[in-house]
């Protein structure tokens, strides 16, 4: 269970959501099949956390907010996956979108290693807070999403209701 300390199934407006926190910070968010569950917590403050990330998503998902202020424990995150993870919070905001090779060229590496960045992406932990729902094929369709394409594609719905991209079939 990662060294989480407090944990629920939170069900949020686009489906229901594991999350998992440590005193340090949110540890996982991810969409689960998993029927709700209250908080559990073995540490008061992992409980602040989760209770702020809470209302945070649920902020996000009803359109009130554009960023996320709660702490994130990136700490069972491998370096490599780190960088690309942060690399992608740096370079694309609210209501922005990228490609994965835009992003393996924002990390200063060549096009050999776009699946690598692709596999970093596709192992992200935080979903919702770390925004890989943002990232496209190079052709602008939506591809590869951990939390499965409808979610991604309602999430960027949510982002730009201007902006009407296809699935890739």
């Amino acid at each position: 269970m990662h060294n989480s300390t407090a944990r629920t199934i939170h069900a949020s407006t686009f489906g229901n959501l594991r999350i998992e926190a440590s005193a340090r910070g949110i540890t996982r968010v991810v969409f689960t099949d998993d029927a709700y569950t209250t908080a559990t917590a073995e540490n008061s403050c992992a409980l602040d956390h989760l209770v702020t990330a809470i209302a945070e998503i649920d902020g996000y998902l009803a359109g009130t907010r554009q960023e996320f202020t709660v702490p994130m424990d990136r700490s069972s995150i491998s370096t490599f996956d780190r960088q690309v993870l942060e690399t992608l919070e740096a370079t694309t905001g609210y209501g922005d979108t990228t490609t994965y090779g835009a992003l393996t060229r924002a990390l200063g590496r060549g096009p050999e290693d776009a699946r690598k960045i692709g596999g970093a992406l596709s192992r992200n932990p935080l979903l919702i807070l770390i925004p890989c729902h943002r990232v496209l094929g190079a052709d602008g369709t939506l591809t590869g999403y951990a939390g499965g394409l409808p979610a991604k594609r309602s999430l960027l719905d949510l982002e730009s209701a201007d902006l009407v991209l296809p699935l890739a079939i």
